[in-house]
């Protein structure tokens, strides 16, 4: 006899969801890229090390392998760091160079970002890198060019569009799980997860998951699974750090943004490892070309 629903959820745990981390510095982030300038990045207090040593600490306590998207910029100052993530069995992926926004390029500008970072990662990890995250999920309807590039540099996947309308970035049009961009190639885009109500899709990864209920994740990652597909959830290593310096002269809601709830960031993260199966992003874009 089958219990009902069962069958469903059967399936659900056999479907591996994206962890993705998005490695960079806690002046690094869109919410203050008109606030803090690039030249004066050497002289800030750097904090990613520490943090990014204690996400690693909290995935292995559950046993959890991941993907970190790091920033070449990051790479090339902190290799050891690089070695660490890749000894530990995570995979190493790109985030471009220096957290410059895909939609604020040219093709040809964009292949260089993506050539200048992957050298770094590469070198830094000793492992090729085959996966790329677009810096506050800047590919959108105003880069078609984006993805031909990528495929033409190698890449084997994107998760680089959020498929939500939102003021800071989003993709409304795009589908709400993995696609294939192109015709002529087997590169996928793998969209971060949303949460459906109704007509509206709702954020769920970084700020959204310390701002919102934890439920609301858990309810894009269960729509995800229902439709036969992994979900995709992402954070940043700094959202684990409270003490981190204050910005105060930027604007109150990046402030908002960015500082609102660190202190629960790592606790609401243990929960959510507890509660789904997680695993690498390049095993989700397998899974995802398998059907």
């Amino acid at each position: 006899m089958t219990v009902p629903g069962s069958e469903n959820a059967a399936n659900a745990a056999r479907i591996i969801n994206g962890m993705s981390v998005d490695v960079e510095e806690w002046f690094q982030v869109g919410a203050f890229e008109n606030t803090i300038d690039k030249q004066s990045w050497d002289d800030l207090q750097s904090r990613v090390v520490t943090n990014t040593s204690a996400v690693l600490d909290l995935f292995a306590e559950r046993g959890v392998t991941a993907t970190f998207f790091t920033l070449g910029w990051v790479a090339h100052r902190h290799p050891a760091l690089i070695r660490r993530i890749v000894g530990a069995g995570h995979e190493i992926a790109s985030h471009g160079w220096d957290h410059q926004r895909v939609f604020t390029m040219s093709a040809a500008e964009f292949r260089a970002d993506l050539r200048r970072a992957r050298a770094a990662l590469e070198d830094a990890g000793g492992v090729a890198v085959t996966g790329y995250r677009a810096p506050s999920f800047s590919i959108d309807s105003r880069t078609p060019w984006a993805h031909a590039v990528l495929a033409e540099e190698g890449y084997l996947y994107s998760s680089s569009v959020a498929p939500v309308a939102h003021d800071h970035y989003g993709w409304r049009e795009s589908p709400r799980f993995a696609w294939q961009p192109l015709s002529d190639s087997d590169m996928i885009e793998l969209p971060v997860s949303v949460a459906e109500l109704g007509r509206r899709r709702m954020a769920v990864g970084g700020g959204f998951f310390r701002l919102l209920p934890a439920a609301l994740t858990d309810l894009a990652v269960r729509q995800a699974n229902g439709a036969g597909h992994g979900g995709m959830f992402y954070f940043h290593p700094w959202e684990v750090d409270p003490d981190q310096p204050r910005v105060t002269n930027a604007p109150m809601r990046s402030r908002l943004r960015h500082y609102s709830r660190l202190g629960a960031m790592s606790g609401k993260l243990r929960g959510l490892l507890k509660r789904h199966s997680w695993g690498r992003v390049d095993a989700v874009a397998m899974q995802e070309r398998r059907g």
